[in-house]
């Protein structure tokens, strides 16, 4: 049976061919990182959470910021594309000051 290839990238930024491994049982097994410290269940969550891509949250806590959608037509977002632009911002960033703006009365 041959094992699978991936590519790994390496903290110095340059990227190695591996073989992918058997799964491990965690619970049984004593597999260390490279500065000897035990790989647990909780070592993997706490490392998939670190590594989650993406923007921080606006929302001042953990998780996914809230989100709102809507349809504007193609004449208005052409218009706030040009201010953002203009005023160095992104056009969520320039909606975000928009309904700050209008709900602050």
């Amino acid at each position: 049976m041959s094992q699978k290839k991936v590519e790994v990238r390496l903290p110095d930024g340059s990227v190695r061919a591996a073989d992918l491994g058997p799964d491990v049982d965690l619970d049984i097994e004593d597999v260390r990182d490279s500065r000897g410290e035990r790989v647990t269940e909780e070592y993997v969550e706490a490392a998939i959470k670190s590594a989650r891509r993406g923007r921080p949250s606006i929302a001042g806590e953990e998780g996914d910021s809230p989100r709102v959608q809507f349809r504007v037509p193609t004449r208005l977002l052409d218009r706030a594309r040009a201010r953002a632009a203009a005023e160095g911002k992104t056009v969520s960033q320039l909606a975000r000051e928009a309904f700050e703006e209008k709900l602050a009365a």
